[in-house]
């Protein structure tokens, strides 16, 4: 079966989930298995319309749950094809048995994660409650502050998880209705020069490859299980991160795009920074450059790249730092958030001994605000002036009522 190729402008107006969906047409992905759940449905909707009109060779499945989706997206993916799908919040919840069978057998699906609260209460808004529930599920995961970059890392993600050194599958992470509907300019690839970059597909341990036969999914206990997940961390922790850099700098050569690990902004002689992810990284940015202008030396980290976890990117970024704020946007539930742990994991065997500071922010899609980030970067300041953390080192943001502070 034929398949047409679909002119675009050099600049289209998309949101990020239409992003997604035309990078993953781009792609020519074999399966699509999905269910659909807000905020993610456009873009498993996007590319079924994409069948329909004939710009796909591929197959969509519409399946009973999200537990059903990624189900048969790992027979796809075990019988030898590309694969990919789309989820949010109680859908990767359903789901999230079957990530650890997909990252155990070592298939390099992709899926679209639009980042959304977890209920009860229940919610349709965008935070990060979803991201960080599988964060330890054995995926690759890349986090989109924008469209543009829900398409690009899409892109990116196919060509990293499917290295035969890595076979490892991947999420691409992007704020519910913050990225996945808000329209930007978004910089395209012709069809032929993104399907050049992704490549072609290349099984490798397929079960339609009748001459060679696999098992998958076998069963371990105490015998093997143990070197089976050790040698699957120790491939995320020595495999992964120097492929994602090579697959990064291979995608700066082609388009002109830079990225990496960590993104940085404003770092060279930064004194106090704010490490965050999602859209919250482009108004801290935006605030920073106006902390400047008042004498305060204010810098932006953004993670690209959250598992593997960059450690030593981190560490590097941070290394002349004085005061840090770490912004989790999702409740912790009894314990500091995941970057405020994370950092201070990174942090702790360096010389840097930086004011730490932990915040929880935007919880339900609750706007973090210009306001609030000019009265964090001044909170910073006053702890590098008293050289100790003024307040509580964790505390909520945006929250109505009597203030609410931990530890």
């Amino acid at each position: 079966m034929a398949f047409d190729k679909m002119e675009l402008r050099d600049i289209e107006v998309w949101d990020g989930n239409f992003a997604a969906a035309q990078a993953m047409r781009q792609s020519q992905i074999d399966v699509v298995a999905a269910y659909p759940i807000t905020p993610s449905t456009p873009i498993v909707e996007g590319y079924a319309q994409f069948l329909a009109d004939g710009y796909i060779e591929g197959e969509f499945v519409m399946v009973e749950s999200e537990h059903a989706a990624m189900s048969g997206c790992i027979g796809a993916a075990a019988a030898g094809g590309r694969v990919a799908t789309a989820t949010s919040s109680q859908g990767l919840a359903l789901m999230s048995e079957t990530l650890y069978q997909a990252s155990g057998m070592r298939l390099p699906i992709v899926l679209n994660l639009v980042n959304r609260a977890l209920a009860s209460p229940l919610n349709v808004n965008g935070d990060h409650s979803d991201m960080y529930m599988v964060r330890d599920s054995g995926w690759i995961q890349f986090d989109a502050f924008c469209p543009q970059e829900a398409y690009d890392l899409n892109l990116i993600a196919f060509r990293v998880a499917e290295d035969h050194d890595v076979r490892l599958p991947a999420i691409v992470n992007q704020d519910g209705f913050m990225t996945s509907h808000t329209a930007q300019g978004v910089h395209t690839l012709t069809d032929d020069v993104a399907y050049g970059f992704v490549g072609e597909f290349k099984p490798m341990n397929d079960m339609l490859d009748f001459e060679h036969p696999v098992t998958h999914g076998v069963q371990t206990e105490e015998d093997w299980h143990f070197e089976h997940k050790a040698r699957q961390h120790n491939d995320l922790m020595t495999k992964v991160m120097p492929k994602i850099k090579e697959v990064f700098a291979d995608f700066e050569k082609l388009t002109g795009r830079k990225y990496s690990p960590v993104e940085k902004y404003d770092m060279d002689d930064a004194d106090v920074c704010v490490v965050c992810l999602g859209t919250s990284v482009e108004t801290a940015r935006e605030v920073a450059k106006e902390m400047r202008t008042q004498g305060i030396k204010a810098g932006v980290i953004g993670l690209r790249v959250i598992r593997p976890f960059p450690f030593f990117e981190i560490a590097e970024a941070l290394k002349n730092v004085k005061a840090i704020a770490a912004l989790d946007r999702s409740s912790p539930n009894g314990a500091a958030g995941m970057l405020f742990n994370e950092i201070a994991g990174s942090l702790y065997n360096t010389q840097n001994r930086a004011l730490l500071s932990g915040y929880i922010y935007g919880l339900g899609g609750r706007d973090l605000t210009k306001a609030h980030l000019v009265s964090l970067f001044k909170e910073l300041q006053a702890n590098v002036d008293a050289g100790k953390v003024t307040t509580q080192l964790q505390q909520f943001i945006g929250v109505r009522g009597p203030k609410l502070a931990y530890l």
